[in-house]
């Protein structure tokens, strides 16, 4: 108990308040749907290197301390919905994006990069004008969060890197095998479905992000070791089924000032095992 409580402390700490609450034994073996997102403040696309971003604000006073939401390979913002309105509560102004060839955002004939896709947060941030925000990142999100402390330290306050990879050592082999893996297909081509924009076709964007994810990222220990600036705290669920634990524990003891957190009872999932809905501060 007291070290869940340490953890929660920690998490409260670096995150935005509030604490954390354990997840059920066997909510790691659970995929519940998220919360419908809430009606934005401000909804629209930036043009950016051959792509339209999706974008969406939320929270009525923009000069709330902004907050990114990030999201995994192949899924969309909308898996977000569970930790937006306690964000948007604790007065944040959160904004989500849906990265380039998924969810509502479109793409060019140009192979998926993470660096590309970073450079797209970027221009979005610059359409909002916002200088510098926080980071939340789950999976491919998580690295993009990372890229950005590395490339952009001077636009990003704190990243919170959920299941995050920066080279391809970091992969479980065995993760495919998940049983969770049937469900999370279906969750992810029902969220395509409702929301790309025309013509669909799921399984090419599929193929797209996974010719990415097999070849990046690449970074090195001594890239990592130069990132500067922003708070970074380093988590993962204690079932990840994806990213390898001492791949986790090589990020936060490579990046200087790192914190590791290790979350009880959820996997690479987690945003939805355990939103905490009652806490201003979401474990993702």
């Amino acid at each position: 108990m007291r070290t869940l409580l340490a953890l929660a402390v920690l998490m409260a700490a670096f995150t935005f308040g509030g604490a954390v609450r354990a997840a059920d034994a066997d909510a790691w073996k659970t995929l519940p749907a998220p919360a419908p997102l809430p009606a934005p403040d401000l909804e629209g696309r930036v043009a950016h290197d051959g792509a339209r971003i999706w974008f969406a604000t939320f929270g009525e006073t923009p000069s709330g301390p902004p907050v990114i939401l990030l999201h995994g390979g192949s899924s969309s913002a909308d898996l977000w919905g569970d930790q937006i309105p306690a964000l948007v509560a604790s007065g944040r102004r959160v904004i989500v994006i849906d990265s380039r060839g998924q969810g509502r955002s479109t793409r060019d004939r140009k192979p998926m990069g993470y660096e590309l896709m970073e450079s797209d947060v970027i221009a979005v941030m610059d359409a909002l004008n916002v200088p510098k925000a926080a980071v939340v990142g789950w999976s491919d999100g998580a690295i993009l969060g990372l890229i950005m402390a590395m490339k952009h330290p001077d636009r990003v306050t704190k990243v919170f890197a959920f299941g995050a990879n920066m080279d391809l050592n970091g992969f479980n082999p065995t993760g495919a095998l998940a049983p969770i893996v049937g469900k999370v297909d279906a969750l992810l081509k029902d969220d395509y479905a409702r929301i790309a924009p025309p013509p669909q076709d799921y399984g090419a964007m599929v193929r797209y992000v996974l010719a990415m994810q097999l070849s990046q990222p690449t970074y090195t220990p001594a890239q990592l070791a130069a990132i500067h600036g922003p708070d970074i705290l380093i988590a993962d669920g204690d079932h990840e089924e994806f990213i390898l634990r001492q791949h986790t524990q090589y990020l936060a003891r490579t990046i200087p000032g790192a914190t590791l957190l290790i979350l009880p009872g959820v996997s690479h999932f987690a945003p939805l095992q355990n939103p905490d809905r009652g806490n201003p501060a979401p474990p993702c």
